[in-house]
Parts: structure tokens; C-alpha cells; sequence
């Protein structure tokens, strides 16, 4: 149910009480719903603070023939309707009082007594050691009205396009960061007060509870209205208790469906080719591999929309739903207490579907469940928790043991890192000392005769420049990619038939073949003024 319909739910759910209510009190009841915004107001009669105070609002003012009317809530006083009755009978007026629900009370107010709008200040992020931001983010913070605080936060973090709010209890405060372009930044110092009202919001809206002494995951939706366009943002919630209290991230991901498409993505020819094969012949099981916040659901996706055709049956399992697509058919699987997704892959199998995706493979009967799909001809796409796309082998031969169906079924591992992107207009380049220089031929000095090698002995490196439209000199983050294509070498590996099986030797196979290193890709970005070395270096 879209929030319209649940607001109506509500209004209507209100005019019923109030009616049964002034049945009760032998009141007339009157229903203004469809005139309440147009209406005429009657100014001048009662003071605003009166109206506020004993929720009463003039509705017509009265003649020698007409009767002046009031609307009341169930909260008016009773004495205070006495005395506004003695007070216009001693005058010889007549006065009528009509029952009206609270929400109506409310709409009236807000056209006699509108809230005066109060536009803050935009969020600034802090550079390091600048004390001075954090304290002017801090008092507007704690200065944003009760109802708006909770909202205000949301809607600064997705201005700012950050992908997580991290609320962290410490002794004395609450401190907020944001996490931009993959880098956490210092944001705020909330009171406890303004924490308690952003922490009951969440409790409502992603339905978790405020003294749980476990931790606990949460999902919302909330509209963004930014410069006339509207935007869906998806946020999930974990929260955690700590010494001081309740710690919370919210992870946000703002659903447009169309930056969902494999061109957005920035990948290299090779690359690019690679996962169209998967496309053009979907079966098999492909895995996508990385740490948290590497963009493998976003990639995962990708490939989704590009498989979404009418004449195709796709089905996801996923923990939850961060996106919604038109067209597949998505189920939400709670994976807590010890559950996992094998029973409702086994589920879906039944519903015949061409193409499966499975949120992460965690344990061995996802795993066996999962393999034994995509030799059947389903293609099976999952992630799954690797640092690299070799030691996504080895981790999953731990899982499961060696296994010659999976060495059959798995056609395509991809490990991935997102690192910042370099802002093209700001951007300074810099001839690097020679202990850099000795570094990148070290780096690229096994580099495949495919991939076109760069001059390494006269080559420049970039760093960042700030601006004011790139506090950091970064603007936004790019895809770095490592593609294991099981061969017949590497398959030898998870069949069992050589004799030393780990990451180091498989990589070594996947090398013979052709496969471009993440810490390669990412030099190479490097080179090409992209992104820099300390990038590549925290985090790959």
C-alpha cells in the first residue's frame, strides 16, 4: 500500500471514531474532508492561541437569523464550550458547536495559523581537522524541529549522495557520519535528545524496537523532492545495542531503475564481452565477489535488467530487497536465526525459472542447492564473500569439498572494488619519485599481452584538487573489475586433479589464461588519470 492510501486509511479511520463519538455525546458530527482546504475562514473571531489551546475553529460567523458555528475536537473543554455559550447568549446570539476530527482540527490550522517554513542550511562535510564544520552541522541539527529532524537527516545524506548514515552512541554525545564515495566523514554531535527522536522515527518506519537487546535489521522507503523531480530512496537499517545505547546505519540506495544497465557500469572491452557471453548463453552459475559496499547487488542488478526479456522467467531470493524491478519476480527471504536461502531456492526450482538470483551464498546447502540448479540449465547468479576472484575457489571448495559438478557449473567469477573518481575538471597531474615509478612496473610487470601496456618508463600519475563543487577533489566512484573465466586449467583445480590446490595456484592458472589482476585494473585506471595510487592502495 503506496503512503496516500495509508493516509487515507487513516483519515477515514478517524472520521469514523469521531462520528461514533459524537453520537455518544449527542453532538453533531461534521465531516469536512472535501471542502476543508477551500473553505472560507473566519478570522477575527477567537484569538489563534485560544484555538490552539482548546482546539476549537469559528466555521461560519452568524446574523440575527444565523447561528454562529464552531468546530471542536474531543479534546475542547466542556467548561470552555459553556462559557463561549453564556458569552453569545448574553449578547442575544446564537451559537452552534459541531464535532470535528482531530485531522480535521489539523488542516484547519494549518490555513488560520501556517507553519512558518524554515529552510536550514545544506550539510557541509568536514575536512580533516576542521573542527568549525562539524559544530555549525551540529547546532542546525540539534535546532531542526522534532517532526523534521529524522527527515532532514535522510535528505541531506542523499543530497550529499552518501550510502550509509552511521548514528554511534559515545559517552557524552551522539556522533553522525556518512559514508561518501566509500570514505566515512565525520558529520555532526547530536544531544541525546534529538538521538531519542531520530531513534523513535526509525522504530516506526522500519518497525524494530527501541529497547531490543539484540541487533536488528529493519527496512523503509521514503520519497525525495529535490528541484521538482521525485526520487524513490530505499534505506535498510541494522541497528546494534551498545554500553551507551542503541548504535544504527542506515544503508541507502537511491532506486532508479535505469542507472540498473551494464553501459553505466565504465567497463573495459574485455570485460564488457566477457559478461555479454553470459548474457547471450544465460546457464551455468556466475559469482560476484567482494567485501560489503563493493557494488556487487548494483552489478548483480545490472546484469538482471539486461537478462529481463518477456520469453525469460527470472527470480530473485534476496535479504533483503534493495531494488525493485519491473518485470522479475523478486521474494524476500529472512535469513535470520539460522536460516538460509537453500529452502527457498528449492522452491522457486519448482516454479521453473530460466534465470535464478541468490542474495549470497553462506553455507553448504545454499551452495550444493545452487550448483545442482545451474547444471539443469538455469544460470544462477549470487555473491558470495572473497577477496579475490581465486580465492573464491578456494572458499568455496572449504564450503563444499571438492566438488567436479562445480567445476562443471561455474563459468565466470567476478571480484570488484569501487574506488573514488578522480573530478576530470579539477584533477592535477605530477611526475611521481622513482620509488613510485619501480612500484607500477612492479605492478604491471606480468600484465597480458592482451591488454595494451602503457609507456612505464615516462608516465604521470594525478592527484586530487579540491573544489567547491568536490570538497575532496573526487567525484563519485568507478568500478574496478577482476574476471576469472573458468577454463579447462582452472577446472583441473576443482575437480581435484592437481595436487596443490589454493588461491596462489589458481591465480596463477587464471593469469596463464589471460585474467587482468584487480591491483592491475587498478593501476591502470591510475595511469589513465582516473583515480590515484592511495585509491588503489586502500582498497585493493
Amino acid at each position: 500500500m503506496d503512503e496516500d492510501k495509508i493516509n487515507q486509511a487513516r483519515r477515514e479511520s478517524d472520521e469514523q471514531a469521531t462520528a461514533q463519538r459524537a453520537a455518544i455525546l449527542g453532538i453533531r458530527y461534521l465531516d469536512l474532508r472535501s471542502i476543508e482546504q477551500t473553505m472560507p475562514l473566519v478570522n477575527g473571531v477567537i484569538d489563534k492561541s485560544i484555538m490552539h489551546q482548546y482546539r476549537i475553529v469559528p466555521l461560519l460567523n452568524g446574523n440575527e437569523t444565523q447561528a454562529w458555528q464552531f468546530g471542536v475536537t474531543t479534546q475542547t473543554p466542556q467548561s470552555y464550550i459553556r462559557d463561549l455559550t453564556n458569552e453569545y447568549n448574553s449578547v442575544g446570539h446564537n451559537i452552534q458547536f459541531f464535532l470535528i476530527s482531530s485531522s480535521c482540527f489539523r488542516q484547519l490550522m494549518d490555513r488560520y495559523d501556517p507553519v512558518v517554513k524554515v529552510i536550514h542550511d545544506d550539510i557541509k562535510i568536514a575536512k580533516e581537522g576542521d573542527s568549525d564544520t562539524i559544530i555549525e552541522v551540529s547546532k542546525t541539527l540539534n535546532s531542526v524541529g522534532t517532526d523534521e529532524v529524522f527527515d532532514y537527516l535522510i535528505d541531506q545524506a542523499d543530497r550529499l549522495g552518501a550510502s550509509d548514515i552511521h548514528i554511534e552512541n559515545q559517552r557524552e554525545s551522539i556522533r553522525v557520519r556518512m559514508r561518501i564515495d566509500g570514505v566515512l566523514h565525520p558529520v555532526a554531535d547530536l544531544t541525546s535528545d534529538r538521538y531519542r527522536v531520530i531513534l523513535a522515527a526509525l522504530a516506526s518506519r522500519a518497525n524494530i524496537s527501541t529497547a531490543a537487546k539484540k541487533g536488528q535489521s529493519g527496512h523503509m522507503q521514503k520519497e525525495i523532492t529535490r528541484d521538482g523531480a521525485t526520487h524513490l530512496l530505499n534505506l535498510r537499517v541494522e541497528t546494534i545495542p551498545t554500553m551507551y545505547g542503541q548504535d544504527a546505519v542506515l544503508r541507502l540506495f537511491n532506486f532508479d531503475e535505469s542507472m540498473l544497465n551494464l553501459d553505466r557500469l565504465g567497463l573495459a572491452e574485455t570485460e564488457r564481452r566477457q559478461i555479454d557471453e553470459i548474457i547471450s548463453h544465460p546457464r551455468g552459475m556466475v559469482l560476484m565477489v567482494g567485501p560489503t559496499g563493493s557494488g556487487k547487488s548494483t552489478t548483480l542488478y545490472s546484469i538482471i535488467n539486461a537478462l529481463n526479456q518477456p520469453s525469460r522467467k527470472i527470480i530473485t531470493l534476496e535479504d533483503p530487497i534493495e531494488y525493485g524491478i519491473s518485470g522479475i519476480s523478486q521474494i524476500p527471504i529472512d535469513t535470520t536465526g539460522g536460516k538460509s536461502f537453500a529452502e527457498g531456492l528449492r522452491a522457486v526450482l519448482r516454479l521453473d525459472p530460466d534465470i535464478v538470483m541468490v542474495g549470497e551464498i553462506r553455507d553448504q546447502d545454499t551452495a550444493k542447492t545452487a550448483i545442482q540448479a545451474s547444471i539443469t540449465g538455469h544460470l544462477v547468479l549470487s555473491s558470495f564473500h572473497a577477496n579475490s576472484s581465486a580465492a573464491a575457489f578456494t572458499r568455496m571448495i572449504d564450503l563444499i569439498g571438492v566438488n567436479p559438478i562445480f567445476s562443471t557449473a561455474i563459468r565466470l567469477v567476478i571480484a570488484q572494488r569501487l574506488v573514488r573518481r578522480l573530478d576530470d575538471s579539477t584533477k592535477e597531474a605530477y611526475e611521481p619519485d622513482s620509488a613510485t615509478r619501480a612500484w607500477v612496473k612492479e605492478a604491471l610487470k606480468d600484465l597480458p599481452a592482451h591488454e595494451e601496456k602503457p609507456d612505464l618508463d615516462n608516465f604521470k600519475l594525478y592527484r586530487p584538487v579540491p573544489s567547491e563543487a568536490s570538497p575532496f577533489g573526487y567525484s563519485g566512484r568507478m568500478v574496478i573489475m577482476e574476471q576469472l573465466i573458468v577454463s579447462e586449467h582452472v577446472q583441473r583445480f576443482l575437480r581435484g586433479d592437481e595436487a596443490e590446490i589454493s588461491t596462489e595456484t589458481i591465480e596463477a592458472a587464471a593469469r596463464k589464461d589471460g585474467m587482468v589482476t584487480l591491483l592491475e585494473r587498478g593501476v591502470l585506471a591510475a595511469l589513465r588519470g582516473e583515480t590515484t595510487l592511495e585509491e588503489i592502495n586502500r582498497t585493493i
